[in-house]
């Protein structure tokens, strides 16, 4: 088995890889969470708040999602394998993973991350 051959059985991908896909995951939450920013302040704004107030609430909901997500990250650390096994157990006909459930978290994660950062940036631009 290839060191360089990451689907090889029993064998964990390099390091240099599995990095990678995990910025990869946490940027695609970023990329939709920093165009989510500047609407969310518009339509703040577009409902009667000063820019100020608008870009401290945008701000607010960034952190929401950053803080949502993390919680669900590390509750889907702590309670996955109980929930993987009642849903085994149930012969309930689901697709959900502790796996799948930490990677929507990581996006949520970087949603709240994008929000912050582009709420920040009209902050400081203002």
């Amino acid at each position: 088995m290839s060191r360089s051959d990451p689907t090889a059985e029993g064998e964990p991908p390099p390091l240099a890889t599995a990095l990678r896909r995990r910025l990869r995951l946490l940027a695609s939450g970023v990329a939709v969470g920093a165009p989510a920013g500047p609407v969310a302040v518009g339509v703040l704004i577009a409902t009667g708040r000063r820019l100020p107030d608008a870009v401290a609430a945008g701000f607010a909901l960034g952190t929401l999602a950053l803080g949502f997500g993390v919680l669900g990250w590390s509750g889907s650390i702590l309670a996955g394998p109980g929930i993987a096994a009642a849903r085994d157990h149930l012969a309930v006909g689901s697709d959900w993973t502790e796996t799948g459930s930490r990677r929507a978290m990581t996006r949520i994660v970087g949603v709240g991350v994008g929000v912050m950062t582009t709420t920040s940036l009209l902050e400081t631009l203002a």
